[in-house]
């Protein structure tokens, strides 16, 4: 018998950074963002002894380990390593991950890697975990653990799934599910476009910069962060009650914000993308996770959004189709 698991990526419109410590504990932060219909997997084959053997199936990596044995964190799969250590499997088992997105490429990948590994252990093992349950233990695998800088907002959002407003306080994380009509998600959708650079970046090392910059009391970074969650308030507004177009534009000033939380965030290429495609018809847009490289979403007139797509693949860019999910971590049962 297999045990399969599947958490799906996120897209976030604003209020990214706001969910590093230590704003949520000292102002509050909050983001917005929605799940799609790109996922990381795992597969567990249980074995019958203390082996975990890990295959990646993007990488054609495979890495054998002894879960009985102390686990070194070397850089090799450490995520996988650190959520059994932390989880304190002895079982072995041949374990195979994939991801429709690389790491590092703004869509939450590495942290919806993990929530699909604690899913997929929790069902073998048959444990129950509430959804704020799977989501605290990942972050505390990635941040706490692994001591990795980063955010809240990704282990929240593959596990719960879809539209969401997130809060993130002094001493808890809030997870609000947006009721928003269907009409208004398929509109937004048509108005979406999602390009792939073509490139990924190490978002620990900017997040950490940008948690330096706030907590040495850095103004342009300081109110940057609390610009961003007054949109992302704004926006969330916007798209409960419909309002698209506007919801669109506004994402232009979210960008403006993110730029200014660190240096790296933006890149000659990353400003040659978006320049171009404002020029054919993007209204507005952003990169996506800590920034960069990795994804950029656009906001497009969409009579022009086939102009914007064809500028962008032309330049180097890969257009990947994408819609709006509901559902967050699944776990299911298989043959071999």
């Amino acid at each position: 018998m297999l045990i399969r698991s599947r958490a799906p990526l996120r897209i976030s419109f604003a209020g990214g950074g706001t969910d590093v410590h230590p704003y949520p504990k000292l102002k509050g932060g909050c983001v917005l963002s929605a799940t799609i219909d790109r996922y990381a997997y795992v597969t567990i084959s249980p074995r019958s002894d203390a082996h975990l053997s890990v295959h990646s199936l993007d990488y054609g990596i495979k890495a054998n380990y002894r879960l009985d044995k102390k686990i070194v964190y070397d850089g090799e799969l450490d995520l996988i390593k650190a959520t059994f250590r932390v989880m304190k499997i002895k079982k072995g088992c041949d374990l195979f991950i994939h991801s429709d997105a690389p790491p590092g490429s703004g869509l939450g990948a590495s942290s919806t890697m993990v929530v699909a590994t604690i899913g997929a252990i929790a069902k073998w093992h048959g444990l129950t975990l509430s959804s704020y349950q799977i989501s605290e233990l990942a972050y505390q695998i990635e941040r706490v653990e692994l001591k990795i800088s980063g955010g809240m907002q990704d282990q929240y959002a593959a596990t719960f799934g879809g539209f969401n407003y997130i809060e993130f306080l002094d001493a808890s994380t809030v997870v609000n599910p947006l009721r928003i009509e269907q009409a208004y998600i398929n509109e937004l959708n048509y108005k979406l476009l999602l390009c792939y650079t073509g490139r990924t970046r190490l978002s620990a090392n900017i997040v950490k910069r940008q948690t330096e910059a706030f907590v040495s009391g850095e103004k342009k970074v300081l109110d940057s962060l609390d610009g961003l969650k007054q949109i992302a308030i704004e926006m969330k507004n916007q798209l409960l009650v419909g309002k698209i177009n506007q919801f669109g534009a506004v994402m232009d000033k979210a960008w403006q914000y993110k730029k200014k939380l660190d240096k790296a965030i933006t890149n000659k290429n990353i400003d040659r993308l978006y320049r171009a495609a404002k020029s054919k018809g993007a209204i507005s847009g952003k990169i996506l996770g800590a920034g960069g490289g990795g994804y950029l979403l656009l906001f497009c007139n969409f009579k022009r959004k086939h102009e914007v797509a064809d500028t962008l693949q032309s330049m180097g860019g890969e257009i990947v189709p994408f819609s709006f999910t509901t559902s967050g971590l699944e776990t299911w049962r298989a043959d071999k």
